[in-house]
């Protein structure tokens, strides 16, 4: 099998599995899953999802985002983790939408990644859900699974960012990218994952996966009946 036809299959068994894959991300727009974005660093999409609510509430839209204190906000967002820094982000990308665009959050990767907190995976992840722009943000989930499947080297997110932009048709990349994050938390998760049971690795996964599996379940020596 060449290395094509194995993307293909790749494809074929992930668009089977998941034909329409969902936004993890509760949102209504742009800026709410901006926001929901930056709470998304280091914190479950669920614990994000129960928090999102209680902060658009209050606030749902740079506007209104702005007439809270940094500290009411780090006080509503505390569960999700690192709420100092998510805090700040949050106002100062509010901040800076409503005097420098408007009031709406900028459509294009530049504008995007010069707001606080909001990094090239962060801008790809709306470009893509809100905007319906080809992109391919990359998880750990889409970073470990790429080098389980010998799609990429591993090294880095960037190489793994770049080489499924150079496998992958460009029209499938927004959905790629969430049919991979969904079949890495189902079927292939970093641990107690079985690569003969998983739908992809089982065909093509990395030869080392085998073989790590082998000798973490090594064999149980029959005993000899001792000599009575």
């Amino acid at each position: 099998m060449t290395k094509q036809e194995k993307v293909q299959d790749i494809v074929q068994t992930l668009q089977g599995l998941y034909p329409n894959p969902p936004i993890p991300l509760d949102h209504k727009d742009p800026f709410t899953l901006l926001v929901a974005v930056a709470l998304s660093a280091q914190c479950t999409d669920e614990r994000v999802n129960k928090i999102t609510p209680l902060l658009f509430a209050k606030a749902d839209n740079p506007y209104d985002m702005m007439q809270l204190s940094v500290e009411e906000i780090r006080e509503i967002i505390k569960p999700c983790g690192l709420s100092p820094m998510k805090s700040k982000g949050i106002y100062g990308m509010s901040k800076i939408i409503v005097e420098k665009f408007g009031g709406k959050v900028p459509d294009n990767f530049k504008d995007l990644e010069s707001l606080p907190s909001v990094g090239h995976k962060t801008a790809s992840v709306v470009m893509s859900q809100a905007f319906g722009v080809p992109a391919f943000p990359v998880d750990t989930h889409i970073h470990r699974l790429m080098y389980r499947w010998g799609l990429s080297t591993g090294k880095s997110v960037e190489q793994t960012e770049k080489d499924a932009k150079r496998l992958f048709d460009k029209k499938d990349w927004n959905d790629l990218h969430l049919q991979i994050i969904y079949f890495g938390r189902e079927y292939c998760p970093a641990q107690r994952h079985d690569p003969n049971e998983c739908p992809i690795c089982s065909k093509h996964g990395r030869k080392t996966l085998f073989t790590e599996k082998k000798s973490s379940n090594p064999k149980k020596k029959k005993k000899t009946p001792s000599k009575k």
